[in-house]
């Protein structure tokens, strides 16, 4: 039989009581000394940190970073677009109607000469404001009672669907002119309104979730041992249902720009002297035969803010689904 070496070397990292590190690699011969030193510097040494744009490009695929960056454009120009704006919305700045491309007018005017640039900017803030807060809003309360649906009992679940079962087959648009033409049409009236028609489906995503989180074992067992249900849903529940709910916000996000969008189409969203992006397609439709950029851009501010939101949602569900799958 070979003999078995005097010495033994511990896994590196490992440490033995009442023996000094400096002893321990005294005593065994120089070549397995060094070899020890080695792996216990690469075990011992801090792993790389990412930058924080590293952590972006890590956390989002490239067309998510895409539309990361589309969304926070639009958010940006919501809030800072009437400072950096070449003119007053309302200011009629030329006698050309429908003018197109300059270097005064980078994009053109409208029917009555203003410059659509500063129109679009100021426009902003009643598109991307009115459909934030209503998402929010929409989101907020469906989020709330679908947790409670799902953690209460029997009866307070069935009385909840049906109430929103009933509110949902109510088509938003029709919800939305009914409400209009009872009550007017303001900035207050759309954004409750919007947030109206579209929290029965923020419902019903949520108490989906939560009723199959509700389900799963550690739930079982926070209720065995005595957990109240607020704690349950808010420690539990909710921090897993983050992801989903995000993507279903970006979704009533996208719904509810199309909804005001639509209405100020119509003449029933916001009203003048202010303008939304609608309401600037609604006026100046009379360029569309021209190809004006009057009636262009606003169309084009639209679509690009709803496609950047679709490519974030789309980053949002790949990252939820491989959470859920590990």
């Amino acid at each position: 039989m070979m003999s078995q070496p005097d010495h033994h070397v511990p896994h590196a990292g490992t440490e033995l009581y009442g023996v000094s590190r400096d002893e321990l690699v005294a005593d065994i011969p120089a070549d397995m000394a060094a070899e020890t030193l080695a792996a216990d510097a690469a075990t011992t040494s801090a792993p790389a940190k990412y930058n924080p744009l590293q952590r972006l490009v890590h956390r989002f695929s490239v067309l998510g970073l895409l539309g990361l960056v589309m969304v926070l454009f639009w958010l940006l120009v919501a809030f800072v677009g009437p400072l950096v704006a070449p003119y007053q919305g309302g200011a009629l700045t030329s006698t050309e109607i429908f003018g197109r491309y300059s270097a005064a007018y980078p994009l053109g005017t409208d029917y009555l000469g203003r410059d659509m640039l500063s129109r679009i900017l100021y426009g902003a803030r009643y598109t991307v404001g009115l459909a934030l807060a209503a998402a929010v809003l929409a989101s907020v309360i469906g989020t709330f009672f679908g947790l409670l649906a799902a953690v209460s009992g029997k009866w307070v679940d069935e009385v909840l669907s049906r109430l929103f079962d009933a509110l949902i087959s109510i088509p938003s648009k029709v919800l939305a002119l009914v409400v209009i033409a009872a009550f007017g049409s303001s900035i207050p009236m759309l954004t409750t309104v919007a947030a109206l028609a579209y929290i029965p489906g923020a419902f019903r995503i949520s108490r989906s979730l939560a009723l199959n989180l509700m389900g799963l074992e550690y739930v079982q067992v926070a209720r065995a041992r005595g957990e109240g249900l607020l704690y349950i849903a808010r420690v539990e529940v909710l921090p897993n249902m983050i992801h989903p709910m995000l993507a279903d916000f970006g979704l009533r996000f996208v719904f509810i720009v199309l909804l005001l969008s639509g209405l100020s189409f119509l003449g029933l969203g916001v009203q003048p002297p202010n303008a939304d992006w609608g309401s600037l397609v609604r006026e100046n439709i009379g360029g569309l035969s021209e190809g004006a950029p009057a009636v262009l851009m606003p169309a084009v501010a639209i679509a690009t803010l709803t496609i950047g939101m679709n490519l974030l949602i789309d980053n949002l569900r790949r990252r939820s689904r491989s959470h859920g799958d590990a």
